[in-house]
């Protein structure tokens, strides 16, 4: 991180708004979004004294965040040298899928009789076509993960609502070392209004098949590009 003041400015006004929750877990809470939104970039150092610093937490406290962090795949603790953000290898990158298949088709398959709740869909749908009009390719990556979480959150479960953020926090790792955002967004923005608009319709079964294919051809061009990305 080095003497990158703008990140612990982003840091010193977090800890202006700490709310009455566990310390230990608020600060893992403000880690983890700077690391899913790319303050914190894979394979970077996140030095204790600077981040307990600008955070006002003691270094029990940010030790303890770490651990969290370290429980959900977000960094690694390396001996002797401290913790960093977590470079993802191919492998993690394949089973990241296979979960999304597990959950996502689950919650879809799992629909009752229409009509469904969707206004989070909807509106995610709606910022990702906004976005990419305007050209904003990571904010278009934003509104996709959004869009996931709303599909399963179709599921009612806060447990499986849980483990879809985790799991697409770690994807995000995989987004912050490639280039050209665009080229793994913009072909999302239609797909996913095509999925939405099968269950406007009532068809979740018709949406379930699109988004099969939508996750085999999503991995099939990450796991393409990230494996040759230092080629």
């Amino acid at each position: 991180m080095g003497d990158n003041e703008d990140v612990l400015d982003r840091l010193r006004e977090a800890s202006s708004r700490q709310e009455r929750t566990s310390v230990a877990e608020w600060t893992a809470r403000v880690l983890r979004d700077g690391i899913t939104e790319g303050l914190f970039p894979p394979g970077e150092r996140l030095p204790e004294d600077a981040l307990g610093g600008a955070l006002k937490v003691s270094r029990n406290t940010l030790r303890e965040a770490f651990r969290l962090l370290t429980h959900e795949r977000l960094v690694v603790h390396e001996l002797n040298r401290g913790v960093f953000v977590r470079v993802l290898e191919t492998e993690d990158l394949q089973d990241i899928y296979r979960v999304r298949r597990l959950i996502e088709g689950a919650a879809l398959r799992s629909l009752g009789q229409p009509p469904y709740s969707l206004e989070a869909l909807e509106q995610a749908v709606d910022d990702g076509r906004k976005a990419a009009q305007e050209g904003r390719w990571r904010d278009v990556g934003t509104a996709n993960i959004g869009f996931h979480k709303a599909i399963v959150a179709l599921a009612g479960s806060p447990r499986t609502d849980e483990l879809m953020r985790g799991i697409l926090a770690e994807l995000r790792l995989v987004f912050h070392v490639m280039a050209d955002p665009r080229a793994f967004h913009e072909p999302y923005v239609d797909r996913n209004q095509q999925i939405l608009r099968t269950l406007q319709e009532g068809d979740a079964p018709g949406a379930a098949r699109l988004l099969a294919a939508y996750l085999d051809d999503s991995e099939r061009q990450l796991v393409q590009r990230y494996a040759g990305r230092n080629g």
